[in-house]
C-alpha cells in the first residue's frame, strides 16, 4: 500500500465532512430540509441535492461515463436520509477514482459537456474544481443549518492530530 496522494486526502475529507454533516442533516424534518433558507441555493435541500448533482457529473466526466448533462434530469431527492446514502456512495466512487491516480492520468484530459459545447479538460484542474465546490456549497449548507436552529458541525479539523474530531479517526487513521 502506497502513501494517500493530496487528492486521496482530499477525496477522504469530502466523504468525512459530507458523512458529518448529513448526521445533523438527519435530525431534520422533511419540512425544515426543504423550508427557505438564505443561500444560493434556498434550502437545504437544494444545496445538498446541487452538491450531489455536481459531484456526478465530475465524476462521471472522470470516469467517462458519458452521461454529461442529462444528469441534470436526476429527481431531487427531499429525504435527508436517502439523500445522505446517495453522496455516500458517490462519495466513495470519488475515493476510488483519487485511489486509482497516477501522475500520467492527472495529465489527461475529459471531455465535460457545457450548454456552450464540449470541453476538454485536465483532470487535476478537474478534481481541484470539484474538492473547491463542495467546500464552498457545504459552507453554505453549514449557514443555512444554523439558520435553521441547529449547530453546524465542526468541519475544518481533519488532518491534524490536534482538534481532530473523532469521527475524521476512520478516514485519516494514524
Amino acid at each position: 500500500m502506497h502513501a494517500p496522494t493530496p487528492f486521496t486526502l482530499m477525496a477522504r475529507n469530502n466523504a468525512w465532512a459530507n458523512e458529518t454533516l448529513y448526521t445533523v442533516l438527519a435530525a431534520l424534518t422533511e419540512e425544515e430540509f426543504t423550508d427557505p433558507r438564505p443561500g444560493f441555493f434556498p434550502s437545504l435541500s437544494l444545496t445538498m441535492n446541487h452538491i450531489l448533482l455536481v459531484d456526478l457529473y465530475y465524476i462521471d466526466a472522470l470516469e467517462r461515463g458519458g452521461l454529461g448533462l442529462s444528469l441534470r434530469n436526476r429527481p431531487q431527492i427531499d429525504d435527508p436520509a436517502r439523500l445522505a446514502e446517495e453522496q455516500a456512495r458517490t462519495d466513495l466512487r470519488l475515493l476510488a477514482l483519487c485511489e486509482a491516480l497516477s501522475p500520467e492520468t492527472l495529465k489527461e484530459k475529459r471531455l465535460t459537456q457545457r450548454r456552450s459545447g464540449p470541453v476538454h479538460e485536465k483532470v487535476e484542474p478537474l478534481l481541484l474544481h470539484l474538492f473547491q465546490h463542495q467546500l464552498h456549497h457545504r459552507g453554505q449548507a453549514h449557514v443555512q443549518l444554523q439558520e435553521a436552529g441547529y449547530a453546524p458541525p465542526q468541519l475544518d479539523d481533519f488532518y491534524l492530530e490536534h482538534g481532530r474530531v473523532a469521527s475524521a479517526k476512520a478516514w485519516f487513521p494514524h
